[in-house]
């Protein structure tokens, strides 16, 4: 819409334009014929003829240098031969309109080509630089990912043995005795905390070795399903709306059906969490150019502009409680599963997550 309206106020101002000029000419051929005599002016007349047809050639091209040259030789007709120079000279007087108005608007034409030449090439190296700096940025992530993960699978191995340890024996103490009401809250919180940090290790091992994909064809619809079933048990009371957005004749997509939901899931929560009470959360699905994409859309107050590249970045987290690492594996599992999982804000407040999938047809092409 906005491209036919540039261009019809394009068309509109060019004809504009040249009618401007045109009267010019036709006021050049007035001026002309109502000098009397045939004095000075009337070999300076024909010279000024010129003016419209430069400025036409200049903005429109031969095409228009050309046109405005051929109404001045009307023009020129029309104020009457007597009135003007030498048949001879008005002769060559006409030709060099025709050819003044050709040469030019050639010229022009060849800068205009050029120049958009140019523009497209820089369109094109600024295309490559976004590229190349998105995949840049993607290996330095990727480098930290690995070392962090490595990192993280030791510690969950030191970890996980003296916590099980820890949580047997507690779980001992208890059995067949009687604590006092300060000793049994004390056993409590060894078991929940153990419990809970069982929980965070393994998130890490999850982290530091997510397992294989197994692709298959799947419908979104199933998975959609699943995953506001599981997201409206986990928000408890808070009143969040779930709206679910799929476009009509969506195919099948190629992923894991049990990462795809681990997935959606987690970004579902995030979004609810990030919601106020009466807020409505949306899963919107179609597709595209070759691509699924799965749009999850809260109406939060969103992440600050410059924290949108941390929100994959292993331990960075917004929540007083977050562990970091939420994202991170959904990007990490997005990944390996062939896709693109990216976040901005909404104009109207909140965020969008979004997950992109090539269609079945597209991966065999590539």
């Amino acid at each position: 819409m906005h491209f036919h309206r540039r261009i019809a106020r394009r068309l509109h101002g060019d004809w504009t334009r040249r009618a401007v000029l045109a009267a010019g000419a036709a006021l050049i051929a007035l001026c002309q014929h109502l000098t009397p005599g045939v004095g000075p002016w009337q070999t300076v007349f024909p010279s000024l003829y010129f003016i419209p047809i430069v400025i036409a050639a200049l903005y429109d091209g031969w095409r228009g240098g050309l046109l405005i040259a051929l109404l001045s030789t009307a023009a020129l007709v029309a104020a009457g031969p007597t009135k003007a120079v030498a048949p001879t000279d008005h002769m060559a007087t006409l030709i060099l309109y025709w050819l003044f108005g050709t040469i030019i608007g050639l010229y022009t034409d060849r800068e205009r080509r050029q120049k958009r030449k140019y523009q497209e090439l820089a369109e094109q190296l600024s295309s490559v630089y976004e590229k190349l700096q998105t995949n840049f940025e993607g290996m330095k992530r990727a480098e930290r990912l690995s070392a962090i993960g490595q990192l993280s699978a030791g510690l969950a191995h030191e970890i996980r043995n003296p916590l099980a340890s820890i949580a047997g024996a507690a779980s001992i103490l208890r059995r067949g005795q009687t604590f006092d009401a300060k000793a049994a809250k004390c056993l409590e919180i060894i078991e929940s905390e153990c419990k809970r940090l069982n929980g965070l290790l393994t998130t890490f091992l999850n982290f530091a070795r997510p397992r294989p994909p197994k692709l298959q064809s799947v419908s979104i619809d199933s998975i959609l399903e699943t995953v506001i079933e599981l997201a409206q048990h986990a928000i408890g009371s808070k009143s969040i709306e779930f709206r679910r957005e799929v476009a009509p004749g969506v195919a099948a997509i190629e992923c894991d059906p049990e990462q795809m939901t681990q997935v959606l899931l987690n970004l579902v929560i995030n979004a609810t969490e990030a919601s106020e009470p009466g807020s409505v959360v949306t899963v919107a699905v179609d597709q595209t150019g070759g691509t699924t994409q799965i749009r999850v859309i809260d109406q939060g107050s969103g992440v600050a502009p410059e924290d949108i590249d941390k929100l994959f970045n292993p331990f960075f987290t917004t929540k007083e409680t977050g562990t970091g690492l939420g994202l991170p594996v959904a990007h990490q599992i997005v990944g390996q599963m062939g896709g693109l999982l990216t976040a901005h804000r909404n104009p109207s407040g909140g965020m969008t997550f979004m997950i992109e999938f090539p269609m079945k047809e597209a991966r065999k092409e590539a």
